[in-house]
Protein backbone atom coordinates (compact mmCIF):
# COMPACT_ATOMS: atom_id res chain seq x y z
CA UNK A 1 0.00 0.00 0.00
CA UNK A 2 1.07 3.09 -1.21
CA UNK A 3 -0.27 6.53 -0.44
CA UNK A 4 0.62 10.35 -2.25
CA UNK A 5 0.51 12.66 0.11
CA UNK A 6 0.52 16.87 -1.02
CA UNK A 7 1.18 18.96 1.56
CA UNK A 8 3.91 21.04 3.19
CA UNK A 9 5.89 20.79 6.21
CA UNK A 10 4.88 24.03 7.78
CA UNK A 11 1.17 22.90 7.94
CA UNK A 12 0.15 20.88 11.25
CA UNK A 13 -2.66 18.90 9.13
CA UNK A 14 0.18 17.34 6.59
CA UNK A 15 2.58 16.50 9.59
CA UNK A 16 -0.09 14.55 11.02
CA UNK A 17 -1.25 12.69 7.85
CA UNK A 18 2.59 11.70 7.27
CA UNK A 19 2.29 11.00 11.18
CA UNK A 20 -1.08 8.79 10.63
CA UNK A 21 0.38 6.70 7.92
CA UNK A 22 4.07 6.30 9.36
CA UNK A 23 2.53 5.10 12.74
CA UNK A 24 0.66 2.53 10.33
CA UNK A 25 3.54 1.65 8.18
CA UNK A 26 2.05 2.72 5.51
CA UNK A 27 4.71 3.57 2.32
CA UNK A 28 3.95 7.33 1.53
CA UNK A 29 5.12 8.71 -1.51
CA UNK A 30 5.55 13.05 0.05
CA UNK A 31 4.71 16.07 -2.39
CA UNK A 32 6.22 18.95 -1.12
CA UNK A 33 3.82 21.90 -2.27
CA UNK A 34 6.95 24.10 -1.68
CA UNK A 35 9.36 22.69 -3.75
CA UNK A 36 7.07 21.22 -6.57
CA UNK A 37 3.24 22.01 -7.20
CA UNK A 38 0.76 19.55 -8.14
CA UNK A 39 0.04 18.91 -11.55
CA UNK A 40 -3.20 20.30 -13.44
CA UNK A 41 -4.24 16.36 -14.01
CA UNK A 42 -3.84 15.91 -9.98
CA UNK A 43 -5.11 18.30 -9.43
CA UNK A 44 -8.28 17.93 -12.11
CA UNK A 45 -8.99 14.26 -10.01
CA UNK A 46 -9.95 16.30 -6.87
CA UNK A 47 -11.84 19.04 -8.27
CA UNK A 48 -14.20 15.99 -10.23
CA UNK A 49 -15.11 14.72 -6.75
CA UNK A 50 -14.77 17.41 -4.47
CA UNK A 51 -15.32 20.62 -6.98
CA UNK A 52 -13.13 23.42 -7.02
CA UNK A 53 -13.79 25.52 -4.01
CA UNK A 54 -13.10 22.49 -1.78
CA UNK A 55 -9.26 22.69 -2.49
CA UNK A 56 -9.15 26.68 -1.33
CA UNK A 57 -8.04 27.45 2.04
CA UNK A 58 -9.82 30.38 2.12
CA UNK A 59 -7.91 30.87 5.44
CA UNK A 60 -4.62 30.75 3.97
CA UNK A 61 -2.02 33.99 4.18
CA UNK A 62 -1.35 33.36 0.49
CA UNK A 63 -5.09 33.65 -0.34
CA UNK A 64 -4.87 36.92 1.66
CA UNK A 65 -1.83 38.25 0.12
CA UNK A 66 -3.30 37.64 -2.80
CA UNK A 67 -6.51 39.62 -2.34
CA UNK A 68 -8.66 37.11 -3.92
CA UNK A 69 -11.72 36.90 -1.06
CA UNK A 70 -13.07 40.05 -3.08
CA UNK A 71 -13.21 38.76 -6.74
CA UNK A 72 -15.23 36.43 -8.48
CA UNK A 73 -13.74 33.80 -10.70
CA UNK A 74 -14.22 31.18 -13.34
CA UNK A 75 -13.37 27.84 -12.06
CA UNK A 76 -11.08 27.59 -15.30
CA UNK A 77 -9.43 30.52 -13.81
CA UNK A 78 -9.20 28.97 -10.03
CA UNK A 79 -7.59 25.55 -11.67
CA UNK A 80 -4.59 27.56 -13.31
CA UNK A 81 -4.27 29.65 -10.35
CA UNK A 82 -4.04 26.36 -7.51
CA UNK A 83 -1.48 25.18 -10.35
CA UNK A 84 0.84 28.49 -9.90
CA UNK A 85 0.43 29.21 -6.71
CA UNK A 86 0.48 25.58 -4.80
CA UNK A 87 -0.16 27.18 -1.28
CA UNK A 88 -3.57 28.22 -1.86
CA UNK A 89 -4.64 24.83 -1.95
CA UNK A 90 -6.12 23.09 1.51
CA UNK A 91 -3.85 20.41 3.07
CA UNK A 92 -2.87 18.11 3.11
CA UNK A 93 -4.55 16.32 -0.24
CA UNK A 94 -4.26 12.40 -0.44
CA UNK A 95 -4.70 9.82 -2.61
CA UNK A 96 -4.49 6.13 -2.58
CA UNK A 97 -5.51 4.45 -6.24
CA UNK A 98 -8.54 6.26 -7.05
CA UNK A 99 -9.45 7.48 -3.62
CA UNK A 100 -9.23 10.82 -2.21
CA UNK A 101 -9.52 13.21 0.56
CA UNK A 102 -9.01 16.96 1.09
CA UNK A 103 -7.59 17.71 4.75
CA UNK A 104 -7.05 15.95 7.71
CA UNK A 105 -9.45 12.79 7.04
CA UNK A 106 -8.34 9.99 9.37
CA UNK A 107 -11.40 8.21 9.58
CA UNK A 108 -11.29 8.34 5.66
CA UNK A 109 -7.18 7.02 6.20
CA UNK A 110 -8.28 4.48 8.12
CA UNK A 111 -10.96 2.84 6.28
CA UNK A 112 -8.08 2.69 3.13
CA UNK A 113 -6.08 1.22 5.47
CA UNK A 114 -8.87 -1.64 6.42
CA UNK A 115 -9.98 -2.34 2.87
CA UNK A 116 -6.87 -2.85 2.28
CA UNK A 117 -5.85 -5.35 4.23
CA UNK A 118 -9.07 -7.03 3.93
CA UNK A 119 -8.00 -7.47 0.09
Amino acid sequence: MEVQVFGTQKSQDTRKALRFFSERRVKVHFVDLRERAASKGELTRFIQKFGVTALIDLSSPRYRDLGLATGRYSDEHWINLLCDEPLLLRQPLTRFGGKLAIGSEEKVWQHWIDTEKKN
